[in-house]
């Protein structure tokens, strides 16, 4: 794992917490301009589909979030589609995808 700042690590602990309560192979949270943070699984249903980063925005962007400051994907497979990440957070957001 490569060397991360205590914050980005806490990121990573509540991916995996989020990994291990929902046995999901992918993980996501995100840290907001404002400090807080979101965790989530990725969400796999016949009618809707999103990856764990996506629903990490979707729920900072429904609980008034302003932009984002890093990211943390664990698992999954392939590269993660980042659109959502970027699109909110802008080009200068940290991503780790480990």
């Amino acid at each position: 794992m490569p060397d991360l700042s205590p914050e980005d690590q806490k990121l990573v602990t509540l991916a995996r917490a989020a990994m291990a309560r929902t046995r999901a192979p992918e993980g996501a949270a995100v840290r907001d301009l404002d400090g807080r943070t979101y965790a989530a699984a990725a969400v796999s249903l016949e009618h809707l589909r999103l990856a764990a980063l996506e629903v990490c925005v979707a729920m900072a962007i429904s609980s008034g979030s302003t932009g984002l400051e890093a990211a943390v994907r664990l698992g999954g497979e392939g590269d993660p589609d980042l659109g959502a990440v970027r699109e909110f957070g802008g080009d200068g957001v940290t991503i780790h995808v480990l």
